[in-house]
């Protein structure tokens, strides 16, 4: 119950702040709010109106919106969406993502400040909290076969003549590894903050290009938690803001390339179902890991609000283009056909990933 109430808890900081990124900007253009709603139509419960904005909460939950007056193509009247100039309306339209954005570099940072995770590079002697972390493990390889795992923790490394290696770096363990080919290697680890034990043998052609050389099949990276002051943490959030925007960019364009090539798969998409069992993992790693998965989710967002989709800023931004191009404002029906049609594409994507879902918490 409290992982659930956490998940909802992100999930509608989120689309508070996104929604009141439309919100701010239209009212700074003067374009009238007719309603602030959390969740898509059908209306649930009408919390309430002020300075002539009604506040709702509506039955398909998963999402938010900001009605506009106007916004349709059917009043042109002073304080209408469609009465001020085209770049006002794709300001405010992006308003929401760029909400997203700053918020996902918050998110970030803030778990940063608080102790994340993180990379870094030097000496594990010259940070007491830093550890030797398994990066990835090739698929075939001893370590592989041994049951290691990308996100173990590598503590201890000894031989069969009980050498043990004393300074943890990826060099030193490639170093200490590949001189000892065929002989018998026992590492101590962490996995999911339970202590291991597993004996292997090096094994040549392991690696890619190394043929020759002895090798375990994994890859290293020293990673740090001591928390970072607010300077520091602003700039590695930044960055990894936009590592995130990357990795998401290239999912996406991967996907969409399946489209075409007729082998896409949603198996592996995860939805809000999926999504409450992802938090719940990451809130037994501490709060910066919690803070960094809403940051996540936050990318998500901005990336997959930018899809020029009817009824996601997307499509709304495009039909502006294309307005803007013609010089002149598309049909109040056309648009209102759009839009339905958007939101059953939404709708139908959220039934199919959390079909998957439920699979896989079934499996």
């Amino acid at each position: 119950m409290s992982t659930f109430l956490l998940f909802f808890g992100i999930l509608f900081l989120l689309i508070i702040t996104h929604e009141l990124g439309h919100f701010i900007c239209a009212r700074i253009f003067g374009v009238r709010v007719e309603e602030f709603g959390i969740g898509y139509p059908p209306r649930a419960l009408l919390l309430g109106t002020w300075r002539g904005t009604e506040y709702t909460i509506n039955w398909i939950f998963f999402g938010g919106f900001v009605r506009l007056y106007g916004e349709d193509g059917d009043a042109h009247t002073r304080g209408s969406f469609v009465s001020v100039k085209p770049w006002k309306q794709a300001t405010i339209l992006i308003a929401g993502v760029a909400m997203n954005a700053l918020v996902a570099w918050i998110f970030f940072a803030v778990a940063l400040h608080t102790g994340l995770p993180r990379v870094i590079q030097g000496s594990l002697t010259q940070d007491p909290s830093a550890r030797l972390m398994i990066s990835d493990v090739i698929t075939g390889s001893p370590a592989a076969e041994a049951g290691i795992s990308a996100g173990d923790t590598i503590t201890r490394l000894t031989d069969q003549n009980g050498v043990t290696l004393s300074v943890l770096t990826p060099e030193a363990v490639s170093d200490y590894v590949k001189v000892r080919g065929g002989q018998e290697i026992t590492i101590d680890y962490i996995h999911l903050k339970q202590a291991h034990s597993t004996s292997l043998v090096p094994a040549n052609a392991v690696i890619p290009g190394s043929a020759a050389t002895p090798a375990l099949g994994i890859g290293l990276v020293e990673v740090s938690t001591v928390a970072l002051g607010w300077p520091d943490a602003l700039v590695q959030g930044l960055s990894n803001t936009g590592d995130k925007f990357d990795t998401v960019l290239m999912s996406l364009w991967q996907l969409i390339t399946g489209i075409f090539h007729g082998n896409a798969s949603l198996q592996n998409v995860v939805g809000p179902i999926g999504l409450v069992s992802v938090v719940g993992s990451a809130a037994q790693n501490g709060a910066g890991s919690v803070l960094a998965l809403a940051g996540f989710i936050a990318v998500n967002l901005t990336i997959i609000n930018l899809i020029p989709i009817p009824a996601l800023d997307g499509g709304r931004l495009l039909i502006v283009a294309v307005e803007a191009v013609m010089r002149r404002k598309s049909p109040a029906l056309v648009i209102q056909v759009l839009n339905t049609i958007g939101i059953a594409l939404i709708i139908l994507l959220m039934i199919t990933v959390s079909y998957h879902d439920i699979a896989r918490l079934l499996a």
